[in-house]
């Protein structure tokens, strides 16, 4: 598995642990292989629906870099919403590689297809499955002792 989504993985354990969902995001430089960013989904501990990991990794380079994220690429451990998607293009990030599909949420793969609407002025590479099945079982194990 590619050591960035390990990382990314890594901040979704660490959502876990706080009771967020588990969901990680992890901000490279396509260029330098450098990480920029990393985050996890703080939406409990900030009381904030939109501190999705994505956005809070995206706000975070942005800020490191003072603008956009043209030749960037994110990794996220799950496919991101429609609002994070609609984020991603609009940070113009050159790439995303996300792990577990979201069937029921996901805006990339699933829902809105944000990417594939013709408004969408940018459309990053989009590879999904990296890390899928530790991705799925940290939500799986997540879910299971909240029922």
């Amino acid at each position: 598995m590619d050591s960035f989504m390990d990382l990314a993985l890594a901040e979704a354990a660490k959502a876990a642990t706080a009771g967020e969902v588990p969901v990680g995001a992890v901000l490279v430089d396509g260029a330098t292989r450098e990480v920029i960013a990393s985050a996890h989904n703080r939406v409990e501990a900030e009381g904030d629906p939109l501190a999705h990991a994505e956005l809070l990794v995206l706000k975070a380079g942005i800020t490191a870099r003072g603008g956009r994220l043209q030749g960037c690429d994110l990794y996220v451990t799950l496919e991101p919403c429609a609002m994070c998607a609609g984020a991603v293009a609009h940070a113009r990030i050159r790439r995303l590689y996300y792990g577990a599909d979201d069937p029921k949420g996901g805006g990339v793969a699933h829902g809105a297809r944000v990417f594939a609407q013709p408004t969408c002025h940018h459309k990053p590479e989009v590879y999904g499955g990296i890390g899928a099945a530790p991705a799925a079982k940290l939500l799986r194990d997540f879910f299971q002792a909240r029922r």
